[in-house]
Parts: structure tokens; C-alpha cells; sequence
């Protein structure tokens, strides 16, 4: 008896239940067009009508028997006005809602629990212009109104960035509707959005991950086959629907113009008005088609730089990107750094053969590298570029050489890269060693000195070119071959033992022991002073403990400049306001002259 009682009173509140969402209802369908415009005035004028979110949401659900376009329309406009502003915070709730306290104040909970509640109403409302948008029975009128507000959705809610979330469930509804290919959604998504670049990239990206999901699961056992192969026939057939819009959706994306080489891409998300507008601020002597190509330079040199690590691993033939990456390489300037990442992965695992890379990598040794952002992996890749023994001497000796006039430039930091670098030629190439100690060598490669064996000077019997202070070696070739380095010498590393920061004159000393010695030496690690800087350096030498260090110590304040045990036999005193010097031993009276007078206080030597 308790049971039937219970299931009585169970279906009696359902019934309850349902004549009053039928009074609603009755009382919705009463409302005219311009009550339900006010019930949206009212929700965007003060939070205290709040509750007129939800009847609005009613009329825009999607299928419905009382469903009216015009009403649809008027309730749309005033939800989109309404969530627009909201839509940063919205997205922040999300993440907060997570790493909320247990002791948080009640108004923070409150807030909390309420911006939860809009959340789900957004989520509905999202749901419902879903449903419409793919309804070939809606309005197309209408259906053109929601695909707008999706799309301003997708461009203003993630701050700016593009909500690829909202995207890609927008997308995900489309794929799984009954569209035609002539549908008007289909023709409007392509004519008015997939013009921008960013709308092709996450439409590619999306759609890559709908299509991951068709796979059918072929893991079920073969129990019940008559059931199940039916339901299998119904899952197969809907999931060649599926592919069928996939390939629509693609086949309707413009290709990308690769033959342009800084094309004026648009972008659908408000970054690049963010950005413009930054820009203006800092920049307002470049105009807008130079900031775009300003940009655009940007977000190329930011592939480059992270081409090696985000790109190549993950490709099944790499070498395709050799064209992409030798151009690169061959503009010069930081361009090239980052592009000779990616490119000596090619060379050194991938068999990408580059003839005039050494040529190209020699061009980039200019002071402006030592100061570049990316200088640390760049001096990282040329010690390892030049690591081989079997480069020719003259290769390794130009590098040697062309670093070594660089120390003279350079800042502190700078010469210590380049004095590790130099040390490891020296060591990995033992036939370019002479150059630590050669002396002058003429146009035709004789080696001369300046004293003879009888040690005569000669120096005025040698031409120009042998004289002290002419060096062969040539600063502005860019051919490493035709530098003559082979006939210098390493006198810039010499001055570097005089140089004004203790770190480099201390360091320049690790080159005076003989480096041909192998057993005896060791290479040095280049990434330990590739990041360094003045504020590395001084950070150091701070941090370095002095054993003997000199200090001036005084009991007392001195009040004179020179103390009495300075002078023995003299002492300080005044004699009628001037300075006079008396010596003990013939009584000779020193006057100084007029401007030898000190003049807080005037001071004189007499005999003790």
C-alpha cells in the first residue's frame, strides 16, 4: 500500500509539474513583441531581472511547436546584448571555480555560485543557436542573424583570442546535421568567414579532431549480430553523412596563397586590433601597412625559433622544409639565426646537403650578434658546426681568426664566448695552432721576422708588408678562402691579457698552456658563458671569495691629509694663518706659493 501511495503522489507532482510549464507557456505565447522587448530592456538595465534570462532562453529553443521566428529574433538580440560584456568573466569563473577555498567568504561564494549559473544559461543559449543555425526548416533570415552571433562569439569571448571552443562545437553541430551542400549556412561560413586565416587554421584543426572521432569501434563482440548489425548499419551510414560535410567544409576553404611572400593575411579575432593598437601607442610613426608587415615578420621569426623543437620531430619527412629553411638562412641578420637550428638538424640527422653553409654561417659573425636574443643557441650551434676534424685548416683558422678581431669590439660577455670558442679550434685543429706564435708573413707566404739570427734588427730591410703592425688577414671578405688568415696571427687574443674585466684577462690565460696536448686539456662547455651579460658577470664577481683583500682602517677620523709619521723629522702647524715648512736640519723656511694654499685649513711643516 505505502509503495502505490508513493507512486501516486509521484505522478500527481509530475502532472503538477506539467500544467504549470503549460500556464507558462500559455502566458509566453500572450506576450506581444514589444513586452518581450522589454522583458531584455529590463535584463540589461539592472541584475535585479535576472530572472528574465531564462524566458528569454524559451524562445529561442529549437524544436519547439509554438517556435516563432520574429519572437526567436527580438528574444536573440537582447541575449547577445546581454552575455557580450559578460563573456571575459564567464570564461575567468571557469577557471577559478576549480581553486576556490573551502574558507571563502559568503559573498565570494555567492558570486561564484551565480556566475556558475550564467555559464550553464550561456552554454544553453550557445546550444540553442546551434540547433537553429543547422535547422534547414529555420528561417534562413534567421539562421543568418545566429551565424553572426556565433561568429562575434567566437571573436570577443576569449579576450580577444579566438574561442576555438565555441568554434569547434559549432563546427562538431554542423558535421552532424542533415545539411545539404547548397545550404545557405554552408555558403555563408565560406563567402564571409573563411576569407580569414586564423577561421582556416582551427576549422583545418577542428575538423582533424571530429574526423578522429568517426572511427568506427569494431571492438564489440558479435553477440546479439541481428540487433547489432542493424544499429551498426545506422552508425555506419551516419558517419558517411559525416565524412560527406567534412569534405564539403573543406572543399569550400580558399588555398593559401604561398606564391605571395608577406601577403596582408586578415585575421577574424580582435589580436590584431589589440595589437594595432598597442603599436599606435608606441609606434606612431609607422603606419598601418608596416605595422602589418611589422607583425607579420614576428610571427615568422617566432616559427623559426621554435621550428626545431615544435615541427621537425613530427614530421615523416623533414626534408621538405629544406627550400622554407635554406631562403631563410640566406636573408642574413637573425632571420638566419634561428633558421640554423632547424637547418643543422636537417644537415646532421636528415642527409640535407648545403654547399655554401659555412660560407653563409662565417657572413653572421658580426658585433649586432653578440647583443641578439637567440645568441646563446646560435654560439651553441657554431661550436658544434665546428666540431668536425675534418674541416680545412683554412675554414677553421678564418672562424678563429674573424672571432678574434670580434673580441676587440665586443662587450666583456662577448669576448668570453669568443675566448671559449677560440680555445676549442685551437684544440680540435692542431694545424692552425701556429697561429698563436707566428710571426710576420710576406705576400708570398715566406715567414719573416723582425731580427735576424744574429739578432740584427732587419726590420728597415723588409718591404711595407713585413713591417710590425701590417696584418694580412682581410676584416671585409666574406669568402672564408680569400681572408689570408692562414698568414696572421692571433695578437687581438694577446690584448685580451690587458683587458679591463678581471673574468676575460683571467679566462685569456686558459690559452697559454699547449693546446695540442689533448691528454693534457679539455674542451669548454660554450653554453656556460653564452648567456652571460654584464649583470652575469658582475654577479660573479660578487659572489667570488678574495683571500687578500686591502683595507684602510683608521681608529679615528683623520683631519689632515698627511699624518706626521709621513714626514719624519717635520710636523703640521700654523704659523700667522699661512703655511710655512720648516726643516729641522738647515732651518730652511719653504713658503708655497698663492695657489698651493689650502683653504679650510691652512697648514705648515716645522721641526719637532
Amino acid at each position: 500500500m505505502a509503495s502505490s501511495n508513493s507512486m501516486t503522489m509521484m505522478k500527481s507532482s509530475q502532472q503538477q509539474m506539467m500544467m504549470m510549464k503549460k500556464r507558462k507557456r500559455k502566458k509566453e505565447q500572450q506576450l506581444s513583441l514589444g513586452e518581450l522587448k522589454t522583458l531584455g530592456e529590463q535584463l540589461l538595465s539592472s541584475r535585479s531581472h535576472i530572472n528574465n534570462l531564462p524566458r528569454l532562453l524559451n524562445f529561442i529553443k529549437h524544436p519547439r511547436e509554438d517556435f516563432h521566428p520574429a519572437y526567436a529574433l527580438e528574444s536573440l538580440l537582447s541575449l547577445q546584448s546581454f552575455f557580450t560584456p559578460l563573456l571575459p568573466d564567464l570564461s575567468a569563473s571557469r577557471s577559478r571555480s576549480s581553486s576556490s577555498s573551502s574558507d571563502a567568504s559568503t559573498t565570494a561564494a555567492a558570486h561564484l555560485i551565480y556566475s556558475t549559473w550564467l555559464r550553464s544559461k550561456f552554454d544553453d543559449f550557445l546550444q540553442s543557436l546551434f540547433s537553429i543555425s543547422t535547422s534547414a526548416l529555420s528561417d534562413p533570415t534567421l539562421r543568418e542573424v545566429v551565424l553572426e552571433t556565433i561568429m562575434e562569439f567566437v571573436k570577443v569571448a576569449n579576450a580577444g583570442n579566438f574561442h576555438s571552443s565555441i568554434f569547434h562545437r559549432f563546427l562538431h553541430a554542423i558535421v552532424h546535421s542533415t545539411l545539404g551542400v547548397g545550404d545557405i549556412l554552408l555558403q555563408l561560413l565560406a563567402s564571409k568567414y573563411f576569407k580569414y586565416i586564423d577561421v582556416r587554421y582551427f576549422t583545418y584543426i577542428s575538423l582533424e579532431k571530429i574526423a578522429r572521432t568517426l572511427e568506427p569501434d569494431d571492438s564489440a563482440d558479435d553477440k546479439g549480430a541481428t540487433s547489432e548489425s542493424a544499429a551498426g548499419n545506422r552508425s555506419r551510414a551516419s558517419m558517411e553523412v559525416c565524412i560527406r560535410m567534412i569534405y564539403h567544409l573543406l572543399s569550400r576553404i580558399p588555398p593559401l596563397e604561398v606564391s605571395v611572400v608577406e601577403s596582408n593575411y586578415e585575421m577574424w579575432s580582435c589580436v590584431d586590433i589589440f595589437t594595432r593598437k598597442f603599436n599606435k601607442k608606441n609606434h606612431d610613426h609607422l603606419s598601418d601597412a608596416e605595422d602589418k608587415q611589422q607583425k607579420l615578420r614576428l610571427h615568422d621569426r617566432k616559427v623559426l625559433a621554435t621550428l626545431h623543437q615544435a615541427v621537425i620531430p613530427h614530421l615523416s619527412n623533414p626534408i621538405m622544409l629544406c627550400d622554407f629553411l635554406t631562403r631563410s638562412y640566406d636573408i642574413g641578420g637573425v632571420v638566419s639565426v634561428m633558421a640554423l637550428s632547424s637547418l643543422y638538424i636537417l644537415m646532421t640527422q636528415h642527409g640535407l646537403e648545403y654547399p655554401n653553409f659555412y660560407e653563409k654561417l662565417y657572413a653572421l659573425l658580426e658585433p649586432a650578434i653578440f647583443m641578439a636574443k637567440y645568441r646563446a643557441k646560435f654560439f651553441e650551434l657554431i661550436d658544434s658546426c665546428l666540431k668536425s676534424p675534418l674541416l680545412p685548416a683554412y675554414l677553421a683558422a678564418a672562424f678563429c681568426k674573424k672571432l678574434s678581431r670580434l673580441a676587440l669590439s665586443v662587450p666583456p660577455s662577448g669576448a668570453l664566448i669568443i675566448i671559449a670558442l677560440v680555445h676549442n679550434l685551437l684544440r680540435r685543429h692542431p694545424s692552425i695552432n701556429f697561429l698563436v706564435h707566428q710571426g710576420y708573413v710576406n705576400e708570398t707566404g715566406k715567414v719573416t721576422s723582425a731580427t735576424d739570427k744574429s739578432g740584427v734588427d732587419r726590420t728597415d730591410d723588409t718591404d711595407s708588408a713585413n713591417k710590425q703592425g701590417i696584418d694580412q688577414f682581410d676584416d671585409e671578405q666574406s669568402d672564408p678562402m680569400k681572408t689570408n688568415a692562414m698568414r696572421s696571427s692571433l695578437w687581438e687574443i694577446d690584448t685580451l691579457r690587458h683587458h679591463y674585466c678581471p673574468p676575460v684577462s683571467r679566462f685569456v690565460l686558459s690559452l697559454e698552456s699547449d693546446l695540442t696536448i689533448r691528454a693534457k686539456t679539455s674542451e669548454v662547455a660554450v653554453q656556460d658563458f653564452s648567456s652571460g651579460s654584464y649583470a652575469t658577470i658582475f654577479g660573479e664577481e660578487i659572489r667570488r671569495r678574495v683571500k687578500q683583500v686591502p683595507l684602510a682602517f683608521y681608529k679615528s677620523t683623520p683631519t689632515s691629509l698627511f699624518s706626521e709619521s709621513d714626514f719624519p723629522g717635520w710636523t703640521f702647524d700654523l704659523n700667522d694663518g699661512e703655511p710655512v715648512a720648516v726643516n729641522d736640519e738647515n732651518g730652511t723656511l719653504d713658503t708655497p706659493k698663492e695657489h698651493d694654499h689650502i683653504s679650510v685649513k691652512r697648514q705648515c711643516l716645522v721641526p719637532v
